[in-house]
């Protein structure tokens, strides 16, 4: 099942994607957010031609970000071998922004980065959850950019205000409720050109792994998201580009860059 957070005709609402008996896809409009209301619908119908895609979830306390978690991407920022455990760090929820909204690069860097990403969305108050339980805590999947001042991530030492400006959290365009991780990849292209491609079984931690470890230092609320790391291919955006994150089965997040 996937949903969506759009705006249409003013309101702000949750729908879920389904197709039109026309042709095209619809929305059905959701009494709320289906984290605490379910998927009770009102039994409107919008176009999605028709609606504004938002980012899927505004985190209620914060977005848990995992580092160095493809082999590959350790080897290309040549900082010494892989963590043995994830290596946990957070991103502001003022960082998110949705679909088509535009990556804002700050005065104070000269490098900002792309990075394609599996996010979890949490569905449940989760604490010191075992790997086998993990399933049970998350809501649904959905794409991220893990947007980095690549210069101020060096310079400062530690990542917190090179990840942490406002637009740095690209979300969408959906969350997809019933993913199967095992055959999927994530591929980032920017302005066309592909520059990231891996599969998600590439990963060092596991999803399992990574909200059981997460879980262990922070309670996670419903709403929160965790990125689960970036393959090789990161590299610099400029102004007027447009960088596009697709991962199979969870569509295609784009946004422009300013």
């Amino acid at each position: 099942m996937k949903i969506a957070r759009f705006s249409h005709g003013g309101a702000i609402n949750f729908g879920i994607l389904d197709d039109a008996e026309g042709g095209g896809t619809e929305l059905v409009v959701l009494n709320g957010d289906p984290m605490f209301a379910g998927f009770d619908t009102t039994g409107e119908r919008v176009p999605l031609a028709d609606a504004t895609l938002l980012a899927p979830v505004i985190p209620r306390s914060k977005v848990v970000a995992v580092g160095k978690n493809y082999q590959d991407h350790v080897a290309e920022m040549n900082t010494g071998e892989a963590p043995k455990e994830p290596l946990l760090f957070l991103k502001p929820n003022t960082s998110v922004i949705g679909p088509g909204d535009r990556i804002v690069r700050p005065p104070q860097s000269n490098r900002v980065d792309y990075e394609g990403e599996l996010a979890i969305v949490i569905g449940s108050v989760a604490k010191n959850v075992p790997a086998s339980d993990a399933a049970s805590v998350i809501f649904g999947y959905t794409i991220a950019n893990d947007v980095t001042a690549r210069d101020l991530q060096a310079s400062d030492g530690q990542w917190a205000r090179a990840k942490g400006f406002d637009t740095f959290c690209p979300l969408g365009p959906v969350i997809e409720t019933e993913f199967d991780l095992a055959s999927a990849a994530v591929e980032t292209r920017l302005n066309g050109v592909l520059k990231q491609s891996a599969p998600l079984s590439d990963m060092i931690h596991s999803v399992p792994a990574i909200v059981a470890y997460a879980s262990a230092a922070f309670t996670l609320l419903p709403g929160d998201v965790i990125l689960t790391g970036t393959p090789a291919g990161v590299g610099p955006m400029e102004a007027g580009d447009t960088v596009e994150i697709e991962i199979s089965g969870l569509g295609v997040l784009s946004n422009p860059v300013f």
